[in-house]
Order: C-alpha cells, then sequence, then structure tokens
C-alpha cells in the first residue's frame, strides 16, 4: 500500500504558521509512543474545544488556497500538497461534525480548567487518554484516493477512520470529572450517539469539502471518476481532456523539446509502422485508431499470481486505462512505486504507452519511453534510460542533464519490453522492479522524484518479484461495442479504397465469430488486414486459430509478390506454391536468426550470412553481389528496417513490427523442417534403412529451445495438429526414433555454415533433443510413455540424463520455459510426457509440474532409484538419513538441515524469500519431529534478523501465534520487536498480534 499521510504530515507540508496547531500536531505524533510527558504534553495541552476551532478554521483556508496551487509549483509539488489538502479537509470534516451533532455535553466543558489541567500534568488516565485522542485524530494516517479504487471505497475507508476518531473522544471523555457529572442514562447513550452521529455528518461534510477540492483540482476528479465507465470513443480523448486541465504546455532545451515533439508526432503515425503497406489498404492513423481498453488492478502481495490468467478474474475491473494512468501519475504512489502493465501478446500495451507518451507530451509530465529491447539488459535503470535516450535522440544524453531542462515536469519513464529484456538476459532479471524501485527512492532523496511503468507480457510476470504494494494492470480484451468502434474506424479510413475493388467492409459479426482472435488489438488489425484480400474472412465461413490466421495473412501476401515476378502466372500451380512456400521458409530463415540471438533485431550483415547458409544452393560461396536481407524483407509490411545509429554496431537492422510474427515464423519453418523429414523419409521407405534425414531439422531447431518463447510452442502445436491423420503418425514415428538417437554425434551433416551463434555441441544437443520431444509431444494425439519412447533397460536413467542435460544447457529461459510446455507426470512405473497434471501427492510433480500448494511436510522414503527425479539440488542433497523434507508453496523441496542453515547463514539479500521460508515453517512447524526445537530454532533466527522489513516479522509472529505456539515462547520475541522501533506497537497490533502478547504480564 502506498504511504498516506496524517494531519500532522499534512500540516507539515503545507507550512502551516498556526503555530499552536502545528505544536499539537507535533504532540500527537510522538505521545503514542513515548508519553505524555516525553512528548511535552504538559506545554502543548489544548482543549478539544480549542482544538476544534483550530482545525475549523485551518480546513477552511486550505479549502479557500488549493485554487491558487495551479501555477508556480512543479508536479510532484503539486501533488504532495493536494494530497495534504485531502487530509487536512478529513479531519476538518469530522471536527465541524463533532461540533453540530447532539451530545449530552457541551464542547465548551471540555476547555482545560484549572482541575482538567492539574489532572493531565499529574499523568496517568486522563493524561493518556488525552495522548491517544490526540494520537487518533491528528497522527494516525488517513485514507487517500487513488484511481484503482472507487470513491464509495475511499468514503468507506474515511468513515471508518471517523468511528475510530468517536472511539478514542468517548475513551477520553470517560477519563474526565464531565464524565462523573453526566447523568447514568447519559453515560450509557454517550458511546453510540458519539458512533452514530459524528460519522455520518462528518462523511456528509467530507463529501461536500471533496467536491470543492475537484472543482479547482481536476486531479480529485481523475481519482473518484476513473472507475465510472465513459461512453466508448476513440483515441485519448478524455485522457487529453484531463491532462490539459493539469498543467499548459511548457518549452525548454533541446534535447527535451526533441523529445517532447517525438512523443507527440506518434498519433500522426499509422496504427501499425509498416514498411510496404499492402496494395489497396490504408491504415488508421495511431490518434484516430487507438481504443481506450479496459484493465483490471490489483496491489501485489504474496498471494498475488499475476502470471496466471484466471487470478485476474477475480481482481477489479475498470473501464478505461488510460483514465487510470493519469489518475496513478498524479498520486503520491506513482513515485514510489512501479507501476507494471501486463497484457497478452497482440492486447497493446506498446501502443498505449506511446499513446500515452504522446498525450504527456504536452501536459506537466516529461514522457521517457525506453524500449527495452534495444538496451543493455544486465544495465542499471539509470543506464538503461540513457541508452533508450540515445535510441531515440541520436545522442548521447545525460538522464539528469534532462531533469535539469524539465521546468519542474514529473518525469514518467516507461520501460517497453520486459519480457524481451529477460529474454536478452539469458538469466531472470527476479530483482528488476525492486532495482527500480531503489531507483526511485534514490532520485526523490536527491529532490528528483520519478514515476515509472513497466509493461511485460502477462506470462512472465512470474519471474519477476513484485515489492510490497506495487500496483499492477492487466489490460483486457476488447468487447463487441469496441470491436465494433475499432472496426467503424478501419471502414471510414478504406472504405473508398476497398469500394474500387468491388469488396465490402469487415462487419462486425463477422469479425466477432472469430472469437479471441478478433478481441486482441493487433489480431482484430489482422483480420481486418486478411479480409481485405478478397473479403476473405467473410468467404470463408468458420472460425480461424491464430496459427491459422498468421499462416493465410502471410502466405497472402507472399502468393502476391511472387505473382509479380515476371513470368509466375504461367507456371503451373504447383510450382508457383513451391515458390511462396520459399517465400515463408526465407521470413523463417529471418526470424530463427534472431529466436537464435536472443534478439527481436538481426543486423543486415548478420542476415547477409545466415540466409544463403539456410535458404541457399548449398555451394560454399554465394554471390556476393545479392543483398539477400533487403531481398528477402523488402516486399512484407510486417518486417521493418531501422537505418543507421551512430555508436550503433547493427548499422542497418531489421525487425518485425510485432513479436508474434517472428514467433509464428519460427514455429513454422520448425513444422515445415518436421514435414520435410517425413516427406524424405516417406521417399527413402524402399531403399537401405538408416537414420531419418534430419539435417535441417537439426539446422533450425539446435540453437534455441522452442520453449523460450511460449507462443512459438503453441503456435507449432496447432500446426502440427491441423496436420492430416497419417502426416501425423509418420511425424510422430521419426520424431521419436531421432530422439533416441539426439544425443550421438553424426560425422556428416548438411547447413554446416548456418551458424548464427557459436555454442558448444552440448549446448546444441541439449537444445535439439528438448525441441524433439517437445515437437513429439506436440504431434501425438495421446501422451507419450518415457519408457515407450526411450527403450532403455534404464529408462529413468537416460529420462535423467537428458533432463540434467537440458537443465544444465538450456539458457534465457529454455529450461522454465520447457518445464511450463512439457508436463510430466509420473505414472506408477513409467512418466507419461503431455495431458493433464496428475492430482495426486507425487514428489516428482513439483519437479516437473506446476502448482499452487500449500508448504507440506515431505517424508523421505524415496530409494536411490528415484532419486535422479528431484531435479533440484536441494534435493540431490538429502541423505537418507533425513527424516523429512520441508516442500514449500513455490514447489521448492528443502531438506530441514538446509532449512536451519538458511536462516542463520545468509548475506542480508533475498528478504522475500527469507520471508517465505519463515511462513513457510511456521506453517508446518509443529508437524516436524523435534516440534519444540524447530520452534525455537525458528524464533530464535527471526529474533536476530532485524534486516527484514518490520511489518513481515511482525505477520510471521501472528502466524506462530495462530499454530499454537505458546506465548511464554513468543514473548521474548515480541518484547525484542518492541523495543526496536517507536512505532512498533501500532504495527504488531495491525499485523494482527494477538493483545496478550502486547501488554506486560507482570501489570495488572
Amino acid at each position: 500500500m502506498t504511504d498516506t499521510l496524517s494531519y500532522a504530515d499534512a500540516l507539515k507540508i503545507l507550512g502551516c504558521n498556526e503555530n499552536r496547531l502545528f505544536k499539537v500536531a507535533e504532540f500527537a505524533a510522538t505521545a503514542g509512543l513515548t508519553g505524555w510527558a516525553l512528548a511535552g504534553g504538559a506545554q502543548t495541552a489544548l482543549s478539544l474545544f480549542d482544538l476544534k476551532n483550530d482545525v475549523v478554521r485551518y480546513g477552511e483556508d486550505v479549502l479557500r488556497r488549493v485554487s491558487g496551487w495551479r501555477t508556480g509549483v512543479n508536479r510532484f509539488t503539486r501533488t504532495q500538497r493536494l494530497a495534504a489538502a485531502h487530509a487536512v479537509v478529513v479531519v476538518s470534516a469530522y471536527f465541524r461534525a463533532l461540533d453540530e451533532s447532539e451530545l449530552p455535553f457541551d464542547l465548551r466543558r471540555l476547555r482545560l480548567d484549572r482541575g482538567v489541567q492539574s489532572a493531565l500534568a499529574a499523568g496517568g488516565a486522563p493524561a493518556d487518554g488525552f495522548a491517544e485522542l490526540m494520537e487518533r485524530l491528528l497522527a494516525a494516517r488517513l485514507p487517500m484516493p487513488e484511481p484503482h479504487r472507487p470513491y464509495a471505497e475511499t468514503r468507506r475507508a474515511v468513515g471508518a477512520v471517523y468511528r475510530r476518531m468517536s472511539e478514542a473522544v468517548a475513551r477520553y471523555v470517560r477519563g474526565l470529572a464531565l464524565w462523573d457529572e453526566l447523568a447514568v442514562d447519559d453515560r450509557i447513550r454517550l458511546p453510540a450517539l458519539l458512533a452514530e452521529g459524528p460519522p455520518e455528518r462528518a462523511l456528509r461534510r467530507y463529501d461536500d469539502d471533496y467536491r470543492l477540492l475537484a472543482l479547482d483540482s481536476p486531479e480529485f476528479g481523475v481519482w473518484s471518476l476513473v472507475t465510472e465507465t465513459q461512453a466508448l470513443g476513440a483515441g485519448l480523448s478524455r485522457v487529453a481532456r484531463l491532462l490539459a486541465e493539469l498543467a499548459p504546455p511548457r518549452a525548454g532545451d533541446r534535447p527535451r523539446v526533441h523529445l517532447l515533439r517525438l512523443a507527440a508526432s506518434a498519433l500522426d503515425q499509422p496504427l501499425m509502422a509498416a514498411g510496404k503497406v499492402p496494395d489497396g489498404i490504408a491504415l488508421p492513423l495511431l490518434g484516430e485508431g487507438y481504443i481506450n481498453p479496459r484493465c483490471r488492478v490489483a496491489e501485489m502481495t504474496r498471494e498475488a499470481r499475476p502470471a496466471v490468467r484466471g487470478w485476474w478474474e477475480g481482481q477489479a475491473e475498470l473501464p478505461d486505462a488510460e483514465a487510470f494512468l493519469v489518475g496513478h501519475l498524479t498520486s503520491l504512489r506513482a513515485t514510489q512505486a512501479p507501476l507494471v502493465v501486463l497484457g497478452e501478446p497482440g492486447s497493446g500495451k506498446s501502443k498505449l504507452t506511446e499513446v500515452l507518451a504522446a498525450r504527456l507530451a504536452s501536459s506537466e509530465f516529461l514522457p521517457i519511453r525506453v524500449a527495452l529491447r534495444d538496451v543493455a539488459a544486465e544495465s542499471t535503470v539509470t543506464s538503461q534510460i540513457e541508452q533508450g535516450l540515445a535510441v531515440v535522440l541520436d545522442e548521447e544524453v545525460k538522464y539528469q542533464d534532462l531533469l535539469e531542462s524539465a521546468e519542474g515536469a514529473l518525469p514518467v519513464v516507461v520501460l517497453d519490453g520486459f519480457d524481451e529484456l529477460i529474454q536478452a538476459a539469458g538469466t531472470a532479471r527476479y530483482d528488476y522492479l525492486e532495482q527500480i524501485q531503489e531507483f526511485q527512492a534514490r532520485q526523490a532523496r536527491l529532490g528528483r522524484p520519478v514515476a515509472v511503468v513497466v509493461t511485460s507480457r502477462t506470462v512472465v510476470a512470474d519471474r519477476v518479484r513484485f515489492p510490497r504494494g506495487v500496483l499492477a494492470v492487466e489490460l483486457m480484451p476488447f468487447d463487441d461495442d469496441q470491436v465494433r468502434a475499432w472496426l467503424d474506424i478501419w471502414d471510414q479510413t478504406n472504405r473508398a479504397l476497398l469500394a474500387r475493388h468491388a469488396l465490402k467492409p469487415l462487419p462486425a459479426a463477422v469479425a466477432l465469430a472469430q472469437g479471441e482472435p478478433a478481441r486482441l488489438p493487433l489480431l482484430l488489425l489482422l483480420l481486418a488486414l486478411y479480409d481485405a484480400t478478397g473479403n476473405a474472412l467473410q468467404r470463408g465461413g468458420g472460425e480461424l486459430g491464430r496459427a491459422q490466421l498468421y499462416e493465410s495473412l502471410i502466405k497472402d501476401f507472399a502468393t502476391r509478390e511472387v505473382l509479380r515476378e515476371p513470368g509466375v502466372r504461367a507456371l503451373p500451380a504447383a510450382r508457383q506454391r513451391r515458390l511462396v512456400e520459399r517465400e515463408l521458409v526465407r521470413l523463417g530463415a529471418v526470424a530463427l536468426s534472431m529466436f537464435a540471438r536472443g534478439r527481436p533485431v538481426v543486423a543486415e550483415s548478420a542476415l547477409n550470412r545466415d540466409l544463403p547458409a539456410l535458404c541457399g544452393t548449398g555451394e560454399q560461396v554465394e554471390d556476393a553481389s545479392v543483398n539477400w536481407a533487403q531481398q528477402v524483407t523488402g516486399r512484407f509490411f510486417f518486417v521493418h528496417q531501422n537505418q543507421a545509429r551512430p555508436a550503433d554496431d547493427r548499422a542497418r537492422s531489421y525487425e518485425f513490427l510485432h513479436a508474434t510474427f517472428g514467433e509464428f515464423l519460427v514455429a513454422w519453418l520448425a513444422v515445415y523442417a518436421v514435414r520435410d523429414l517425413v516427406r524424405r523419409h516417406a521417399l527413402a521407405e524402399d531403399e537401405l534403412t538408416g537414420p531419418p534425414d534430419d539435417d535441417l531439422l537439426y539446422a533450425i531447431t539446435s540453437f534455441s529451445c522452442l520453449a523460450e518463447r511460449a507462443p512459438v510452442v503453441g503456435f507449432a502445436t496447432e500446426l502440427l495438429r491441423a496436420l492430416p491423420g497419417p502426416e501425423r503418425s509418420r511425424a510422430a514415428e521419426a520424431l521419436a526414433e531421432l530422439v533416441r538417437g539426439a544425443l550421438y554425434e553424426r560425422k556428416r551433416r548438411l547447413f554446416t555454415e548456418f551458424v548464427p551463434v557459436r555454442h558448444p555441441l552440448t549446448r546444441r544437443l541439449a537444445a535439439y533433443s528438448a525441441n524433439l520431444v517437445l515437437l513429439l509431444v506436440a504431434v501425438s494425439p495421446e501422451t507419450v510413455s518415457v519408457r515407450e519412447l526411450l527403450g532403455d533397460e534404464d529408462d529413468f536413467a537416460s529420462w535423467r540424463s537428458h533432463a540434467h542435460l537440458w537443465k544444465g544447457q538450456l539458457e534465457r529461459g529454455g529450461w522454465p520455459g520447457l518445464m511450463r510446455a512439457l508436463r510430466a507426470s509420473r505414472r506408477a512405473d513409467d512418466i507419461e510426457l503431455g495431458g493433464m497434471p496428475e492430482s495426486g501427492r507425487d514428489v516428482t510433480a513439483w519437479w516437473f509440474g506446476e502448482f499452487d500448494r500449500p508448504p507440506a511436510l515431505l517424508p523421505v522414503h524415496t530409494s536411490r532409484e528415484e532419486r535422479p527425479y528431484f531435479l533440484d539440488l536441494a534435493a540431490d542433497l538429502m541423505g537418507e538419513e533425513e527424516e523429512a523434507a520441508l516442500v514449500q508453496s513455490d514447489g521448492r523441496l528443502r531438506p530441514l538441515s538446509l532449512v536451519v542453515r538458511d536462516l542463520f547463514l545468509h548475506d542480508g539479500s533475498g528478504s522475500v524469500e527469507r520471508v517465505a521460508l519463515y511462513e513457510d515453517l511456521a506453517s508446518v512447524w509443529n508437524e516436524l519431529p523435534q516440534p519444540g526445537f524447530h520452534l525455537d530454532v525458528l524464533i530464535r533466527a527471526l529474533t536476530l534478523d532485524t534486516g527484514l522489513p518490520f511489518d513481515e516479522r511482525a505477520r510471521i509472529v501472528t502466524a506462530l501465534a495462530g499454530t499454537g505456539a505458546g506465548d511464554h515462547r513468543l514473548r521474548p520475541l515480541v518484547e525484542s520487536m518492541i523495543f526496536e522501533r517507536t512505532d512498533s506497537l501500532d504495527l504488531l497490533a495491525a499485523a494482527g498480534v494477538p493483545g496478550d502478547l502486547l501488554r506486560d504480564p507482570n501489570r495488572p
């Protein structure tokens, strides 16, 4: 959760010059922690009546002044002041309501007469009650409206604050002499009167004051209206209006001006930055053809599963993602933690950031959009920003220098494509969001607050840790109205062009009949492009799969280009089909050249080496005058050429307009090689038997594991399962035969000149064998038996060898991707590949499947023959004498000896993993052998581990108390934590630590 303000914090931010009010607020902020005397209570005592007058007067003053804050301050200072103004309004509304409520006494009777002053000076109950009252009224953290929360939710939170304030007033009055003077009936009625009257009145006052704030400050309207459904419209018109109300445009130094102009110009570019647009088609401009997406928003917790599609279905839905983003950027949370935008391939994540940056360019923000595929994956955040600036501006610009020219504009750094970053890194960047948050904190300490937005595919959200309180957004597919709105824009742009060829616009009903593809922006565009050729979609009927859509679209464009060549139309149809197929093979080779290098971009010089090696005649010397890269890519709209950039080793390079084009073509090329294998095998059936001719398949699939990118496996599976039954059977037989011999050396091979990257032989054999198994499982109608597949006397040992080879050699997510794509389940004395996961507690499920289970104890009764299935290092280290191991909630297995070691021997890093280990052990300690011993170990480690966040340790204490750990064991830990911080009691209580543990047992 974002750090919110108390009334005392608000006074500091607003520079309150009401000396008496400020002193009381300072007292309130410390009295609950240090006590009446140490906080200076005797010098700051102020009656509730006098305090009410000061608070109400100051609240009215703030409401008068708030409209003047629109000029003369920077974006972040304005955000801070508005948050402070809201805190002032919350508290002043309660004091006005308290004064207007019908109580059995007049507030003037709460003045500090001599009797009350003497009682307070003496300390004891009256003094403690006054300190608690001031703390509750002036020092408690107050709710703050945020764009992902409906106004009604904020209002409920404010109402809860008011009820707690009334409870504090009631307790304070009970400690005064006034209480004894009240009639018995009044004493009975007072708690109910305070609980019902002031909170309800205060909420009505709060509503009125919030409306006044919204009239003077557009941010309050943004925060409260984002969750309301607006009329559907194209582009970011609503967002543009909101941003225009926030601040006028700015002028400034050259790099910043160029950056803003480039961002703003994106709206005037085609919806897709195509190279050669298909004949007879016009692409709408981005500013005209962009549809506001819906989204779901969630605050990340330990229980969050953002990589799981089903998890998002239970999260809050917002009708307007862009309006939410603007609201977020004007909130305090924006500069405290990154916002993560997730979505499926083709859901519009990058376009969202382009349009948002364009809109922000004309407001009091400084948008800095960084394509993470263009930067060094291992660099620091600051370095990545500067690398991104160099790519966009064609000059070296220091981030600090850019900010100095920003004239108070709030920088908004958009890091687009985390999934491409980790693909390029070769290793997971689990700490990336934590590094961003540290970058934000460091910049804030330097007086340069910055907001950061990160985009990524949803599927890789489990490959990064989400710091507590980070907000994540998932873009939702289009609904029916959004599909119709987009097609209306397409119709307006292309109606006249289509009419020239006697073609009809694509009806929404036809598009919607395609199901999911019609609801993703990129795929909807592809459907429209596909239908623009002879109304193919309208004539075809039926639903297209994703792979079928991409294949039909690319084949259609390839056919048109091939038929333009002289003499081709006179050729037989079979020859024409082979020429079209050749174009797809070459495009697939372009995609493979990128995929093998782990980059979405490939240099022209690299393509000119790779393409003739894979697609040439096979001769050693190819014509050096032929530019293979331009010849293959120049005719297709979905391949984009990047011109030379200074200080860039790519000179001229190529990339697909969207990663899914490359992913499909890699899958198509792999399936083409499988079909080529089957054809060659069939032709050789009458000749001497020998191994299948797999040279092409080996060249294509031995550099990278297809599972590095999940869509590649999905496309390949769809293409293979669309093959005729007999061809599928022959493919399965040939692939199974290749798997059995995949790790043996072949002395003679073709395509040896195709070497996009240089890998050791073991690395290539690992990729090749893993891909063979993936393709075999994809083409097989039933699950694949490891015992039947390997056919060794010791098939389990053979399987273990394959698995260890894959785990040790596959990089860039190849092994994790393989685990996700290749479902393995233990069945009796066999292992089955593919199919549904098992439902039992079999230990191998933890290593070959992905489950979300509570932590559990696993007794060690496995034989040495079964140990090879434990592909986790901790499992390999388990000795025969171990009695039990801890299976953590994330599926990792740890022997108890390693658990104890890891609790005490850590380097201070990895707090998220340590918290998970504590929580998992806390949930099962009473099932362990020697439970008392392990509980004492756990408590001792938690006492010493002060490097963990205090609130996380408090939650672990609560969990232990709930599992039956006795107070006598937990009390020394709790007492130690109480003395660590001044606000420890509040934090422990907020975490749910039982009150008995927080009270001194020696005091009555």
